[in-house]
């Protein structure tokens, strides 16, 4: 792989290193399996867009993707929590109106940024963009996790945490899951949005079909993270998804790059799927070989112990 590669595949890693942030959010902490990142991500690509193609400053663009992403997974919450629609069908439901409601933002199914400023373009008069651009995204990512440990070792985050654990038991305490419900669903799709601008104005495009397949994405950087790195403290789990978001990305990289096993860019979704299903029997051959390791000592001193007991009868 060269360095051009490996860099590219590090600032793509990182970017859906937000993404993994929001899955993780709604996925393990509210236990809310959520479909609608894939559309939000093309959402915030479509809106940052939009508004910097208009002349809108770049900081200001991205802002208003965080809040159109937000919006997105409030639909899903309200269609949920509102309505008593299935999660899965809800979150199913937004990401196929926000399809059409994307082509609507741009005006066509895609949108070019060529020669158009980003929140990257004062920073990479600072030096070698290969280098520059992923420690800016580097940045803007370890603020943004920050802000999630913090939130969720507070107290609003321990109601957060709670509900996602045992939703009774907040309402039986009298607060109230709906509005957890609400915000955990805007935030985890704000932070997708997020990346959707970034990956916009990295890639000098935004295009309608951008967001196929970014669930898979977040939960393959969020399984694979917590399979390698476990840990039970927040600040440990939210490193994990990141580092499994980059680590994933450049797995796919270095597969594809490399030609191993005669792989293509277009064998993306396979590499995509394999990587997913490894990591979801990691733990369970984790746990079958800690199982069969605490097993065998057992069954050594029973052994040991009948055949102590046959001796003394001897």
């Amino acid at each position: 792989m060269s360095a051009f590669a490996f860099f590219g595949a590090l600032e793509i890693g990182l970017i859906y290193g937000l993404v993994a942030l929001g899955v993780y959010l709604t996925f393990r902490v509210l236990d809310f399996p959520d479909l609608s990142v894939d559309g939000s991500f093309p959402m915030g690509a479509a809106v940052a867009a939009t508004a910097i193609v208009a002349g809108v400053n770049p900081w200001l663009a991205t802002l208003l993707a965080m809040v159109a992403g937000a919006m997105t997974g409030w639909v899903t919450a309200y269609l949920t929590v509102r309505w008593g629609i299935l999660n899965l069908l809800a979150s199913i439901l937004t990401m196929i109106a926000a399809f059409s409601i994307n082509i609507r933002i741009m005006g066509r199914p895609n949108l070019a940024l060529l020669g158009e400023e980003t929140i990257l373009t004062p920073f990479e008069a600072m030096g070698d963009p290969m280098y520059i651009r992923p420690l800016v995204v580097a940045i803007l990512v370890f603020l943004s996790a920050v802000f999630v440990v913090r939130l969720l070792n507070s107290d609003f985050g321990l109601g957060l945490r709670a509900t996602g654990v045992n939703a009774r038991m907040v309402a039986a305490q009298g607060a109230s899951t709906a509005f957890y419900t609400y915000f955990c669903l805007a935030l985890s799709n704000g932070f997708v949005g997020f990346a959707g601008a970034l990956f916009a104005q990295t890639n000098s495009f935004a295009d309608v079909t951008s967001g196929v397949g970014t669930i898979v994405v977040g939960l393959a950087a969020v399984i694979l993270g917590q399979t390698l790195i476990p840990g039970r403290k927040i600040w440990v789990a939210v490193i994990a998804v990141i580092v499994g978001s980059v680590l994933y990305r450049l797995a796919v990289a270095f597969a594809l790059s490399s030609g191993m096993f005669g792989l293509q860019a277009s064998d993306l979704n396979l590499v995509t799927a394999v990587l997913v299903a490894i990591a979801l029997i990691a733990p369970r051959l984790k746990g079958n070989l800690s199982s069969k390791k605490r097993r065998a000592p057992a069954q050594s001193e029973v052994v040991s112990k009948q055949v102590k007991t046959s001796g003394e009868k001897a």
